[in-house]
């Protein structure tokens, strides 16, 4: 019949997504959005850096993005991120920027370059938007005047957290929200002992 095909494309990203205190922090500040500036898009996916947009894919061959990114993933070494203050795109979005870290950048190009080699995936980035990496808590759902009076008071306010990087998540809609449906881990022996994984601090 027709469209069968069609009806069994679901939606994938890839992101990274921080571990815990960071990410019930930004949690926090999501809810607070939807509380005091009424937007609540962005409770529908954890708190993440997007490294490749949203793409369909057929379900039935959902093992074939589950293969591909473990292949990707493999030996890959950890690395730190670090989160500094808020930032925006003019008139919609405000996010949680990202300390320009050459190898975050260096992943996002191999794994662009990998999703079009491996799985013919072009759509890696926003209408061939520059990389850059940023932790968003608000955006299409924020009206122009909520934005405005958001942006005046996060614009002053201070942030700063560090995390290590040590995988990768692919996220699925489930045609509600974004779950994670696979954390692809990086090298277990490149990852930090001797010290804390996570740093967070917040500043009001």
């Amino acid at each position: 019949m027709p469209g069968r095909s069609e009806e069994k494309l679901k939606q994938y990203f890839i992101a990274l997504v921080p571990p815990p205190p960071v990410s019930d922090d930004a949690l926090r500040l999501k809810n607070y959005f939807r509380d005091q500036y009424n937007s609540k898009a962005s409770l529908n996916s954890p708190p993440h850096i997007t490294l490749h947009m949203p793409f369909k894919w057929k379900e039935e061959k959902e093992n074939e993005l589950v293969v591909a990114f473990s292949k990707f993933t493999l030996g890959r070494p950890s690395f730190k991120v670090e989160l500094q203050d808020f930032n925006a795109f003019v008139p919609r979005v405000i996010f949680i920027d990202v300390v320009k870290n050459e190898a975050l950048e260096l992943l996002n190009k191999e794994l662009h370059r990998f999703c079009k080699r491996e799985l013919n995936l072009f759509n890696a980035s926003y209408k061939d938007q520059p990389f850059h990496p940023h932790m968003t808590l608000a955006f299409r759902d924020l009206k122009k005047p909520m934005f405005e009076k958001a942006w005046e008071e996060f614009q002053k306010r201070k942030f700063a957290a560090r995390f290590d990087v040590e995988s990768i998540v692919l996220l699925k809609h489930n045609g509600k929200i974004w779950e994670v449906l696979k954390e692809f881990l990086f090298d277990p022996s490149s990852l930090p002992k001797d010290e804390e994984a996570n740093s967070f601090e917040l500043h009001h």
